[in-house]
């Protein structure tokens, strides 16, 4: 209500999106101070300390959303420099990933932005969710809030290079789906009718690594579920994911992993888990 404000808190350890449905909120997050207006929103960290700046000067309503990401984040200044950041990011979510390290991809979410009238549809059925029973309505709670997220996302990443993100797209699909066959830059050339060297910018720019780097690391986490669920010999492995020799899969796995193909399938049998 009009005089009221935003509550006060320190390190709540879950990001919060605050949503303005009706009114101006006015809000701060350590020494940063934002008016947040009618469909609108604020993205909070989960290290900071939240506070109105200010009361409300007329009746505000808002919806904010709670969440966490087991994968790594951090804030930067620009949406380049996030894609610049993006390295930096896997390499810190692979501490605590075990499989599907080529699998993570990053989503980028403004710090305040306006919402698309897509992101306005996507709140419709989170809200009207209130109404299902709990054992339905959480999990469908999560998958609007994934599609909400993934909107966001696609604003965002569409700020900086379309062409670029929808080529790297189509890289990371094609390498997916054909691992087990000989790519090369020269197949990527001839596939995309592109020079080698863009096809590497644009994967680097929306995924952190080369196409080359992005087909080994997916042939290496591919190995991994082969080593623990099947018991064929490393030679059959190697084969199997288009490596050359078995002596190839066995350095390049090495490089990747820290350890040997061999010493990797002995974990299984010690009831490792990381």
């Amino acid at each position: 209500m009009p005089g009221e404000r935003h509550v006060s808190r320190y390190s709540i350890s879950v990001f919060d999106i605050i949503i303005v449905t009706k009114g101006k909120l006015f809000i701060g997050e350590n020494d940063k101070e934002w008016m947040i207006s009618k469909d609108e929103a604020i993205i909070l960290r989960p290290d900071a300390y939240h506070y109105g700046t200010a009361p409300c000067e007329e009746e505000t309503d808002i919806t904010w959303i709670h969440f966490q990401t087991f994968g790594a984040w951090d804030e930067m200044k620009s949406i380049s420099d996030c894609y610049d950041n993006q390295i930096a990011l896997f390499e810190k979510h692979k501490q605590q990933a075990y499989l599907n390290h080529c699998e993570v991809n990053s989503i980028f979410i403004p710090k305040k932005f306006k919402l698309s009238s897509q992101s306005i549809n996507d709140l419709t059925p989170f809200y009207s969710l209130d109404k299902d029973p709990r054992s339905l309505r959480n999990w469908r709670k999560q998958t609007a809030f994934q599609t909400f997220m993934q909107n966001i996302n696609h604003d965002s990443a569409h700020s900086i290079n379309s062409t670029a993100i929808h080529l790297a797209e189509k890289i990371e699909l094609f390498i997916r789906l054909n691992y087990t066959s000989k790519i090369t830059n020269s197949v990527l050339k001839s596939e995309f009718n592109y020079h080698p060297n863009y096809l590497a910018k644009c994967m680097l720019l929306v995924y952190g690594v080369t196409p080359i780097d992005y087909l080994l690391q997916y042939r290496i986490e591919q190995a991994k579920k082969l080593l623990f669920q099947t018991d064929w010999s490393i030679a059959r492995i190697s084969d199997e994911l288009g490596f050359s020799t078995p002596a190839y899969f066995s350095s390049v796995f090495t490089n990747k992993q820290g350890s040997s193909p061999a010493n990797f399938r002995k974990k299984k049998n010690f009831g490792f888990l990381n």
